[in-house]
């Protein structure tokens, strides 16, 4: 047996103005899950402590809480000491009771054919990703979509694609979807970073559906546009300006010693929008010993397409890239786009010629220079292409603080994701402005990120900076050479 303080939030609507936490004091057997301590303080404390706990006697999904601020199973996640527990961020009934009940009919169901047959095997086995979901609404509660748009929520596009596989339902599930707002998903794959179960909503639901609407007809105009442009010209954005590969050479040598090789995969919003960025990039790479090749045949990574359902192009942008970097040896290949390096790590085929790298993931692994230190208070946003897509998390902060005072926020997407910015334009402002509250409370004078949407997203809806990690290193280098000049002048 042991002693553990938990905090546990406590609100009843009929009687309390909000919630607040009240921490309790229970013994438990080691190794004890949240449901057990919840039901040592209701035993031996507080009989007026609700919650749920029927999903004690199978898989029913009834006990989700959140835990330290990450939705979780009260009968699978272990107990720490200070815990703290809250509900679901679902409309709460008491304590960490929520009202699942308009979630849940939202959620189809099958609507049989006559005279249909049973799934093959086949169809079978393309369900089976999809129909292990326990209706916990974990996945609900942490959707950013639907605390600003009618959107029914991930585990309704779930069950929508799962019925869509299955040959006994005879309702149009691919327009449903839609209607339901399939196309507001960001992409941010919160819901399958707290799924239980592990379902892949984002890629096994939500893209393939998407995609299966194309073939009705149904991908929104501005998606189009955007299909038509990467086939014309390679690229998901049309240049403002000199483009960045047209500012560089194929091969940039470090000053001084070569530590390693890496092939450059730019990014079109890097290449064609923000250059200086990928310039102060490379400049914080040649300062470090890192030899960097650019082939300047790479093209659009085909994550535009893939998130928005429009996967025809996309085996052609696949091969022509990994022809490009493979034709010249490069066993390593750096991204600095979120997008793109999610998508070469996981849509990619998994036999191709070289591992790739985020930029953070290279400047730690071969270290870095100490740059001068900078009076400035900044947060750091977490794309959600490299925080959940690639499990990215540390790195960036490590060099961050390199650099500069970092005070935390919620890693919450900001709407730029998904082809939502330009599809959904009033979701994604909305998104951003929420992010941009966020920003305030942190009394922060930049904002920091690592990914090129999220940068040029976030940097509409505040007025602060918003710098990515390279550009912030580069500003600590430029410091650090100044420094000695001010001490001779001094």
């Amino acid at each position: 047996m042991k002693t553990l303080r938990v905090k546990v939030s406590r609100f009843d609507p009929q009687t309390d103005t909000g919630p607040t936490l009240v921490e309790y004091e229970v013994r438990v057997h080691e190794g004890a899950r949240i449901l057990h301590v919840l039901h040592a303080i209701h035993d031996t404390i507080d009989p007026t402590l609700s919650f749920r706990s029927s999903c004690e006697a199978g898989q029913c999904g009834s006990c989700a809480v959140v835990a330290d601020g990450k939705p979780v199973l009260a009968c699978y996640e272990e107990a720490r000491e200070g815990m703290v527990i809250g509900p679901l961020a679902l409309p709460v009934i008491r304590d960490l009771v929520v009202d699942l009940v308009p979630a849940l009919n939202d959620i189809p169901g099958l609507v049989p054919k006559q005279g249909c047959q049973p799934p093959s095997y086949e169809e079978m086995e393309a369900i089976k990703p999809l129909r292990s979901c326990i209706s916990c609404l974990a996945c609900l509660s942490v959707c950013p979509a639907v605390s600003v748009i009618r959107f029914a929520g991930p585990t309704a596009m779930r069950q929508e694609m799962r019925l869509a596989l299955d040959p006994r339902d005879s309702v149009d599930r691919v327009t449903q979807a839609v209607e339901s707002g399939l196309f507001t998903c960001t992409s941010c794959q919160a819901c399958w970073k707290v799924c239980p179960k592990d379902i892949r909503i984002p890629g096994k639901a939500i893209e393939k559906l998407r995609a299966l609407a194309g073939l009705k007809g149904l991908t929104l105009p501005r998606h189009r546009e955007v299909n038509e442009l990467i086939r014309t010209t390679g690229r998901s954005v049309a240049p403002e300006g000199p483009s960045f590969l047209e500012q560089v050479d194929e091969v940039i040598e470090p000053n001084g010693e070569v530590k390693g090789t890496v092939g450059f995969f730019v990014g079109c919003m890097y290449t064609m929008r923000l250059p200086m960025t990928p310039l102060d990039a490379i400049a914080v790479l040649k300062r470090n010993g890192i030899r960097v090749i650019i082939p300047k045949e790479q093209i659009c990574c085909g994550s535009p397409l893939i998130r928005t359902g429009q996967p025809d192009y996309v085996r052609t942008l696949q091969r022509r890239n990994i022809d490009a970097f493979a034709f010249r040896g490069i066993k390593t290949v750096m991204t600095m786009c979120a997008g793109c390096g999610s998508t070469l790590k996981h849509d990619y085929p998994e036999t191709i010629p070289f591992r790739v790298m985020d930029i953070s993931e290279v400047l730690l692994e071969y270290g870095i220079e100490k740059p001068a230190r900078l009076n400035v208070r900044a947060t750091y946003h977490d794309p959600c292409h490299l925080l959940r897509g690639q499990g990215i998390s540390s790195g960036p902060r490590e060099l961050i603080s390199e650099v500069i005072d970092l005070v935390e926020m919620p890693p919450v997407c900001c709407g730029s994701g998904g082809g939502v910015r330009s599809g959904v334009p009033e979701e994604a402002h909305a998104l951003a402005e929420k992010r941009q509250e966020e920003i305030k409370k942190t009394g922060a004078e930049w904002v920091i990120s690592s990914c090129p949407f999220c940068e040029f997203h976030i940097a509409g809806h505040t007025p602060l900076p918003v710098k990515n990690i390279t550009s912030v290193l580069a500003e600590g280098y430029r410091e650090k050479d100044r420094r000695p000049h001010r001490e001779n002048q001094a």
